[in-house]
């Protein structure tokens, strides 16, 4: 069942259409011819009478020469800085820098000062690869103890036993790529065709 919001914005749409039809100069009937649209169905259209589709609003922007969502009265697209939501995990914050489900998973991850003071190493499926922005990061990856500093990388099989910590008392910074199913991020040194 629709909403409020959506009768609001579904009755708008005739008054629209017939107010870019008039002030084109266009008749019913050769906006007809332009779009295969009856004119009858036009016409029920601008008044109300029928209810719009996708299938008649399309060829009717197109013939009208506007985008979709001027024919709905869209709000614009508006400021396009992406506001990720942070994940707080074991102390540390996580932002996520990609949206869709599956797949490479990318964070910037924030680790305090002294966090964790006694990291246990995990085990899970996938790979990860790290790049340190600020600070320095302790990485326990098996049999491994490693401090990276600004600038360097690391790439692991999540299923080794690892965990991460910041052993200063300043916050570290990083990117995380995140693989779930073991995807491993390929890095090119030089263009394909050197």
């Amino acid at each position: 069942m629709a909403t409020d919001e959506e009768v609001a914005v579904l009755a708008a749409v005739g008054p629209r259409l017939r107010a870019l039809r008039t002030r084109r100069g266009t008749t019913l009937a050769q906006l007809a011819q332009t779009t295969g649209i009856s004119v009858s169905t036009l016409s029920r259209l601008e008044s109300g009478q029928r209810r719009p589709t996708l299938e008649l609003l399309l060829p009717l922007a197109r013939a009208h020469q506007v985008p979709l969502d001027d024919l709905v009265g869209a709000d614009p697209t508006g400021d396009p800085r992406v506001r990720p939501r942070p994940i707080v995990r074991h102390g540390m914050t996580f932002l996520p820098l990609t949206r869709r489900p599956g797949g490479v998973q990318a964070f910037k991850q924030i680790i305090p000062g002294h966090t964790p003071t006694d990291p246990q190493p995990q085990t899970h499926e996938g790979h990860e690869w790290l790049y340190v922005l600020s600070g320095r990061v302790r990485l326990l990856l098996a049999d491994h103890d490693l401090i990276l500093t600004p600038g360097e990388v690391a790439e692991f099989d999540t299923r080794l036993p690892h965990a991460i910590a910041n052993p200063d008392p300043e916050p570290a910074e990083l990117l995380s790529l995140f693989g779930p199913q073991g995807e491993r991020i390929h890095v090119r040194a030089r263009p394909a065709g050197d």
